[in-house]
């Protein structure tokens, strides 16, 4: 029999006398995401009234940029009108859109581009574990735990009524002269953060607590004399190592399969008010000017697309989208696309990585314009595009609510038709944005 040995402690204790967890070292997002956009900045020295000598601060870097100018960074993305959409191919331009302003989304992952990562760490390549791995083990233990506590609370119905059956009987009984049986005995609650928490801690305890041995030949002999038996495939896939013959003959310089796939507010704001990116249209392979990728990216904004002959409406989809995210990227705003939680954007105020989004947006056009009410043709056409039920904004409304987010509804002013859409300052700035923040009344919480 082999000698029981205690557990050493795995770390300092915390306020609650638990060890706390080490965890490994997470990356220096700040660092990563420094520069919100992907403009080159050239810093110029503050003027200080009472000190001439900021004056001549100032003019050396001046002076400098001029001599030395900061070179502009100008990206690349394709245009595929098979799909609508806007991809981006090459790695440097991958990461920098990424790092700086959090555009795009990897088509192969859940937001960040890391299909690279992962499949290297699927093949042994790299160590730890990646973001998305993470939230899956997270759902599947939180899914076994959600079913234990289902099969916990039956027992603790059927106990209940076992219990209130005999005491039933037993006050039968005791009419007759028996005695009393005493009450059903009291059930803890079953609660998923504790068993999160007992079943994270028996993974941290080492096998020599409870005295077994495990033998050379998968065998596990334990303290009691009770031999416990891995199954062979536990073995293969667990407690065998897994060694390929053909790993020296592997390069390990995988081809990444993933790209980024921009939305077209995200591609417009990014060729037209940032000047960082030139798109390419993928079947002639020539760059589409910032004039011709308006009307693109409106037509493209319908399902089927229309054809580059339609006139353009006030009202295009892209056009209500793009007023509203040129709106908040312009107040400092990170605006991803809010679709898994029913609505138009998510605002995030630093990024994705440093906290969870704060508002959801829902767009929905406002006609105040006198162009709109002036025929009943033009009346009955408003009423269409400004038909929302009561129980539609219940229901969106408590989808936030749930996931702890306060839901923004954004009135664009739709301006009447207009003979030119070629001025893409002209015709952007006669759209207005007014916000109206909704938030779900709790009579509960809501008390004097």
């Amino acid at each position: 029999m082999a000698e029981a040995t205690s557990p050493s402690p795995a770390g300092p204790l915390n306020g609650n006398g638990r060890a706390r967890t080490s965890r490994p070292p997470r990356p220096n997002y700040r660092d990563i995401h420094r520069f919100p956009l992907p403009v080159t900045i050239h810093n110029v020295p503050s003027v200080i009234p009472h000190n001439p000598l900021s004056l001549i601060s100032v003019a050396l870097s001046y002076l400098s940029c001029l001599i030395s100018p900061p070179r502009k960074e100008l990206y690349t993305a394709y245009f595929d009108s098979a799909t609508s959409a806007v991809h981006v191919t090459d790695e440097k331009t991958i990461n920098a859109l990424w790092r700086m302003g959090f555009f795009g989304k990897g088509n192969l992952s859940r937001s960040e581009p890391s299909w690279l990562e992962r499949e290297k760490k699927r093949r042994g390549y790299l160590g730890g574990n990646t973001s998305e791995e993470a939230t899956r083990k997270r759902r599947a233990e939180r899914r076994e735990l959600k079913l234990e506590r289902a099969r916990v609370e039956r027992q603790m119905i059927e106990e209940r009524l076992k219990a209130e059956a005999a005491a039933r009987e037993s006050g039968s009984m005791a009419s007759d002269g028996g005695d009393a049986v005493p009450a059903h005995p009291t059930l803890e609650k079953f609660s998923v953060k504790k068993a999160m928490e007992a079943k994270y801690q028996q993974k941290r305890q080492p096998a020599q607590q409870n005295g077994s041995v495990t033998h050379p030949d998968g065998t596990s002999q334990a303290s009691n004399g009770k031999a416990v038996r891995f199954s062979p495939v536990v073995e293969t896939k667990e407690l065998a190592p897994q060694i390929n013959d053909d790993d020296d003959d592997v390069d390990i310089e995988l081809e990444n399969e993933e790209h980024l796939q921009l939305s077209n507010e995200e591609t417009f704001f990014l060729a037209y008010s940032l000047g960082a990116l030139q798109v390419v249209d993928r079947e002639t392979n020539t760059v589409i000017p910032t004039s011709s990728l308006f009307h693109r990216l409106c037509h493209h904004s319908h399902f089927p697309p229309r054809t580059g002959t339609a006139d353009l409406e006030p009202d295009d989809p892209f056009l209500t989208s793009y007023a509203v995210y040129h709106h908040f990227r312009s107040l400092g705003w990170v605006v991803r696309s809010g679709v898994k939680f029913g609505t138009d954007y998510l605002l995030y105020n630093r990024g994705p990585v440093f906290s969870h989004a704060e508002f959801a947006v829902i767009i929905v056009p406002s006609y105040e314009h006198p162009y709109w009410s002036e025929t009943q043709e033009r009346k009955d056409y408003v009423a269409r595009k400004q038909d929302r039920s009561w129980w539609w904004l219940h229901c969106v409304n408590r989808v936030q609510a749930h996931v702890k987010k306060s839901l923004a509804i954004v009135y664009v002013q739709i301006p009447p038709p207009q003979s030119s859409y070629d001025d893409i300052g002209g015709v952007l700035g006669q759209y207005r944005v007014r916000e109206f923040l909704l938030r779900r009344w709790i009579p509960n919480r809501s008390r004097d």
